[in-house]
């Protein structure tokens, strides 16, 4: 699957990169960098790769934020999926005008990033049996969150998208 330890070594920093942004802005509330993060580098470096580090930030983000099953079960299926269908779109759009890639990459983003609260709810209500009070109550207070989220993301995707275009296209070239 790995043809170097650079490539190792690149997942790795990759991981570590995603773990120290979401650690950085844990304190508030819907605003995040990950995504922007781990979308470039999808977008770049494929799907394949994107899974194996949506798999591993998802395993080893437990060690700083605690081991709670439908969290892990979350990033799991979610960032899985993050890193094929924005994978997919890299392949799609490669050689198209790079204000194209940043339109349609930050267009697939913010939908992705609303799916994430809606697979959250499915998750939490589901594992954790919640009452259809508690439901109603647990949907209500995540949609602020997840229109905070998606505003941060239209943001944060095009702002971060030339540097960490550019610093994972330099690391797909050295592979």
């Amino acid at each position: 699957m790995f043809k170097s330890a650079k490539e190792i070594a690149y997942v790795g920093i990759t991981v570590a990169l995603l773990i120290g942004g979401q650690l950085a802005f844990s304190a508030i509330s819907g605003v995040e960098i990950v995504t922007a993060i781990f979308a470039v580098f999808c977008l770049v470096l494929g799907a394949v790769r994107g899974v194996v580090v949506a798999i591993a930030f998802s395993l080893v983000r437990c060690f700083v934020f605690g081991f709670f099953p439908q969290v892990i079960l979350l990033y799991l299926v979610y960032y899985n999926l993050f890193a094929i269908v924005v994978g997919l779109l890299g392949v799609a759009i490669r050689g198209k005008r790079e204000l194209v890639k940043i339109v349609l990459l930050t267009c697939v983003v913010v939908v992705l990033t609303g799916c994430f609260t809606f697979i959250d709810n499915f998750f939490n209500i589901w594992l954790l049996k919640l009452p259809p009070v508690a439901v109603k109550i647990y949907v209500a207070q995540s949609i602020p969150v997840a229109i905070s989220q998606m505003v941060c993301a239209c943001v944060t995707v095009p702002l971060f998208y030339y540097p960490l275009n550019k610093v994972f296209t330099i690391a797909r070239q050295s592979l």
